[in-house]
């Protein structure tokens, strides 16, 4: 996945950095990379699925 900010002619560094993060953040690119650092077995996958489901459930 890429990401291109592309920098107005009036625009500082600080505000064009603060565009990546934000898209990099929409974009969920570091969840994305976290949950792939290390390889986890479908059936642990599918119990944290059902534990963030009920978690979910249970604030509303």
């Amino acid at each position: 996945m890429t990401i291109i900010v592309r920098a107005k002619p009036n625009e500082s560094a600080d505000q064009v950095i603060r565009k990546f993060k934000k898209k990099v953040q929409q974009a969920q690119l570091l969840t994305n990379i976290r949950d792939r650092e290390f390889y986890k077995k479908p059936s642990v996958v599918k119990k944290e699925k059902l534990a963030e489901l009920r978690r979910r459930k249970k604030r509303h």
